[in-house]
């Protein structure tokens, strides 16, 4: 038996969750096209098995089985933007925090400084 990865061994609830929704999507996308299973796994490259163990959301299988099941339903196209820099809500936090920092020291430097002498004419 093979080992299992330390990352599908601490994979968190909600991604597991997220995954097997997504297999059971992509199931049902296979029935709405009334694809049996050997033909649909003929197409992506696996055996049945594997592609059963997709439709259930097994963690195991691999990114690129999924993706090419998402092509065959003309979803493949989404992949790229489920990690775009424009989505990432925890950088961009990062940022603003960075940006409200600098902002307060510069403030802080403002109101320290010593008032200019003043010029007799």
């Amino acid at each position: 038996m093979s080992k299992q990865s330390g990352a599908i061994q601490t994979m968190p609830l909600p991604v597991l969750m997220h995954l097997q929704e997504l297999g059971a999507n992509l199931s049902i996308a296979r029935k709405r096209r009334r694809e049996p299973l050997k033909a649909w796994a003929q197409r992506i490259g696996v055996s049945e098995p594997t592609l059963m163990r997709m439709e259930k959301g097994d963690p195991s299988v691999s990114m690129a089985v999924y993706a090419t099941a998402l092509w065959l339903v003309g979803r493949s196209q989404v992949l790229p933007q489920l990690a775009a820099p424009e989505h990432d809500l925890g950088a961009l936090e990062d940022a603003v925090r960075a940006a409200k920092a600098r902002s307060v020291r510069k403030r802080a430097s403002l109101y320290n400084a010593s008032p200019a002498p003043a010029s007799t004419p």
